[in-house]
């Protein structure tokens, strides 16, 4: 029988310059069919609101998630599957930079969600797997080609084919963590910090700077270079970066305000 119930809290502090997404169900934080459905109608909240400059993804569970709801899927329509796999890689297609805090165990659907994200911390606990060849399954949000894209495609074959956890050193050698905190409560203000700083920047650059890695990571390096050749003369129209010009001459912080 699929699980019922569960939350994706959203929250907004500093001045509503950064949102926080809080994953909800319990100790190990089980993500039901609806809490996927949720996360995608969160991010289109988020992305609607111009205050909004950063995203912290987090859980209140005792682990950030153990998984999906194994028996849920028998009770989905298989081509329904599509769309709940669309809905947690929301993520990745939001216009503002998503940080993902993880502690404790992220699995699955989890790390599939987490590997939308744009920058991922974590702690000495967080161990990262895809699990699927388990039950007779692939990972199907996305979690085949972003881990291979990340970590390499050797590395990712013999994570996803024999479901073996990725430790937390081993995640940050390997540029899955971009850095480890010594336990949840200093995890947690890091990425505060981390979010608070990064508000501070002009939206419309993190904006732009977001497009221009995913869009030309993917294509050939002059297709890329070329990208982001366009996409700095944009933003030399923008009144961000004039403030920012005139700040640094004056000597005293910019005040961005995304135009």
């Amino acid at each position: 029988m699929a699980l019922t119930g569960g939350d994706v809290v959203l929250e907004r502090e500093h001045d509503g310059r950064v949102a926080y997404l809080t994953l909800s169900h319990g100790k190990y934080t089980v993500v039901t069919m609806e809490m996927r459905r949720l996360v995608a109608e969160r991010f289109a909240e988020i992305d609607r609101d111009p205050q909004i400059r950063v995203v912290v993804v987090r859980s209140d569970g005792e682990h950030f998630t153990s998984g999906g709801d194994i028996a849920g899927f028998m009770e989905v329509d298989p081509i329904d599957l599509t769309d709940l796999g669309h809905d947690v890689t929301a993520p990745a297609r939001s216009a503002k930079p998503v940080i993902a805090a993880i502690d404790g165990y992220c699995f699955g659907v989890g790390l599939e969600m987490v590997l939308s994200c744009d920058i991922r911390l974590g702690t000495p606990r967080t161990q990262l797997a895809l699990p699927e060849m388990n039950l007779g399954m692939i990972p199907g949000s996305g979690g085949t080609q972003r881990l291979a894209r990340l970590i390499g495609l050797s590395r990712a074959k013999f994570h996803i084919m024999t479901a073996t956890r990725i430790k937390a050193e081993q995640a940050l050698d390997w540029g899955l963590l971009a850095g480890l905190s010594d336990d949840r409560d200093a995890l947690y203000a890091n990425v505060d910090a981390l979010a608070q700083k990064m508000a501070g920047f002009s939206p419309a650059a993190l904006r732009t700077a977001k497009e221009v890695l995913d869009r030309g990571v993917d294509g050939p390096l002059y297709t890329g270079i070329e990208l982001e050749r366009k996409a700095y003369s944009m933003l030399r129209a923008t009144e961000d970066f004039a403030e920012g010009v005139k700040a640094f001459g004056e000597k005293r912080a910019p005040s961005f305000t995304g135009r």
